[in-house]
């Protein structure tokens, strides 16, 4: 019942409301239209009067039209027009300086030069704001058309001239209304049944609980997959007959699957093709215990590492799946390990040397001096070697601290770094009799780190000395090429099979290690120019072939002019 009656009191005072304000309406309006009608006729009278007196020779110039016209003044909401035939405005009281367009197309204007007078109302747009405009035909002394007369009025809004006045009721009207509105409404209610109120209450609370707890569940399971989704891990949940209830945006790209596709209800092994992860799930739910291992797979890329943790759901069900790629930490573990045998292995025989003339030394007559001298030179070439050896780990270590400090790079010009890098490495190439010539544009420029760049550059050098013949020249050249410097070391020396072209800037790789060692090389110089070229965001590449030289070329970004 109290609906009933609550809807039928809304129907009626809405009626109510709306044929008030109807009638209220077209009072206003049509009063405002007898007001501005009004307004209009004394104005078009006025504009009359005025064109009793106004002379045809007002309209020949401006300047004419202003002398005349200023005699009104420019005070007041009145403002007198002078128009020319052509529509040129000569003069306005209240424009000023503004330049007023053509009035040609103007409504008043077109009356007045059909039959004499013309009146209109419109907002005005040179000053902004709502004019009543009459207007009146001039004609010369022979009865011709000289030009138009026009009289304006700022008359604001009649509902503006209104609200002042008129407010007051209207506000006391509408208080009257709703009073009586809600005195019917307050009469409705009681009128309506206490049970009635107290089981629409019950639902509405009912209904706010019921939507609340909606909202919350909502809310918590847009979280938790936010959270799953946001994980590192792959997570996927599987019922009791492996079947996916849920997987994770991460499992997805694991196993290159578009997010939008829908896998649930999707077997395991449907969904990655893997036998193995398939086993680990249904063994850790017939077990009914959680089960963690390493799996292997292998993709066109190589072979993937994961950690697999496998668990059964609480209810016992259907399991839950974790996979992490640990395939870098796979790959960073077996780099660590070749690193330390190697290094391991480039240490045994100078150490093993070390020890072994020592021993020698120490079983010498003291007074075999020639002896003595030999085996120390002997100790004193592996200790050297030893020394370079960690120096140049120390350089790549380095060079791969991405986090360490640096000054930052400069702009500089090639040709004074490369005879820097020719002067440090011009011993060796006198002992063995070389000549190293260059060819470098003097205003060919780098932006670099000058140091870093003469150890890539005497690197290059130094090796293309070392395995080169007595009296072998080397040549070093560098050009634009692009938007990158090359800067080439070509040697005649004994060249590298094409089978180790591929592996030579790997650390500690050596194509003849006899040699190498024999050379005094550590195996290490090629693999620090290649970080060095990364790290300036260039490359380096070699070209060679056994018995007939090498070039090494080292591409750098040149700098721009």
């Amino acid at each position: 019942m109290h609906n009933i009656l609550k809807k039928n009191f809304i129907i009626i005072a809405a009626a109510v409301l709306l044929i008030t304000a109807y009638f209220i309406m077209g009072l206003l309006i049509y009063s405002n239209n007898r007001y501005n009608d009004i307004n209009t006729g004394n104005l078009e009278e006025a504009v009359k009067i005025i064109a009793g007196f106004t002379p045809a020779e007002v309209f020949t110039d401006t300047d004419a039209a202003a002398a005349w016209a200023s005699g009104f003044g420019s005070s007041g909401s009145y403002r007198i027009t002078l128009i020319n035939r052509s529509g040129q405005v000569l003069f306005d009281t209240q424009a000023g300086s503004l330049v007023m367009e053509t009035h040609l197309d103007r409504e008043e204007f077109q009356d007045a030069v059909r039959t004499g007078t013309g009146t209109a109302r419109r907002h005005s747009a040179t000053l902004g704001q709502h004019y009543i405009y009459a207007a009146v035909a001039i004609t010369d002394a022979a009865g011709g058309f000289a030009g138009i007369l026009r009289l304006s009025h700022l008359v604001p809004g009649f509902f503006y001239r209104l609200l002042s006045s008129a407010l007051p009721f209207l506000i006391t009207g509408f208080i009257i209304i709703l009073g009586s509105c809600g005195g019917l409404y307050q009469l409705s209610r009681r009128l309506s049944l206490s049970v009635e109120e107290k089981l629409d209450a019950e639902l509405k609370e009912k209904t706010a609980e019921l939507k609340t707890k909606a909202e919350e569940a909502e809310a918590e399971s847009l979280h938790r997959e936010a959270i799953l989704n946001g994980m590192f891990e792959g997570i996927i949940t599987l019922d009791g007959s492996l079947k996916i209830i849920y997987a994770n945006a991460r499992l997805h790209s694991m196993f290159g699957i578009s997010r939008e596709e829908n896998v649930c209800g999707m077997s395991l092994l449907e969904f990655c093709r893997w036998t193995e992860l398939e086993e680990a799930a249904a063994q850790a739910l017939s077990e009914n215990q959680p089960r963690e291992i390493i799996l292997k797979r292998y993709v066109s890329g190589g072979r993937q590492h994961f950690q697999v943790y496998a668990a059964p759901l609480e209810a016992g069900n259907g399991v839950i799946v974790a996979l992490k790629d640990i395939s870098r930490l796979v790959k960073l573990e077996q780099v660590r390990k070749d690193f330390a045998a190697n290094v391991s292995h480039e240490l045994r025989t100078p150490i093993q040397v070390i020890q072994g003339f020592a021993e020698n030394i120490l079983a010498c007559s003291p007074s075999d001096h020639e002896q003595i001298f030999h085996f120390a030179g002997i100790i004193k070439k592996n200790a050297q070697s030893m020394d370079n050896l960690a120096n140049d780990l120390l350089t790549l270590v380095s060079l791969e601290d991405e986090g360490a400090a640096r000054p930052p790079m400069e702009r500089s010009a090639l040709a004074p770094l490369i005879e820097e890098a020719l002067n440090t490495a011009a011993v060796a190439a006198r002992k063995k009799n070389i000549t190293i010539d260059i060819s470098c544009p003097p205003d060919l420029c780098i932006n670099l780190h000058t140091s870093l760049f003469i150890h890539a550059l005497f690197n290059l050098l130094d090796n293309s000395i070392k395995y080169s013949d007595d009296g072998s020249p080397v040549k070093i050249n560098a050009f634009k090429e692009g938007e990158e410097a090359v800067i080439e070391v070509k040697d005649k020396g004994i060249g590298i099979p094409a089978e180790h072209i591929e592996r030579i800037f790997e650390r500690f790789y050596r194509v003849d290690r006899g040699r190498s060692r024999e050379a005094g090389g550590t195996g290490l110089g090629l693999s620090i120019v290649r970080h060095i070229a990364l790290l300036h965001r260039g490359r380096v590449e070699a070209e060679s072939h056994a018995g007939e030289g090498s070039v090494f070329r080292l591409y750098l970004p040149a700098a721009k002019n």
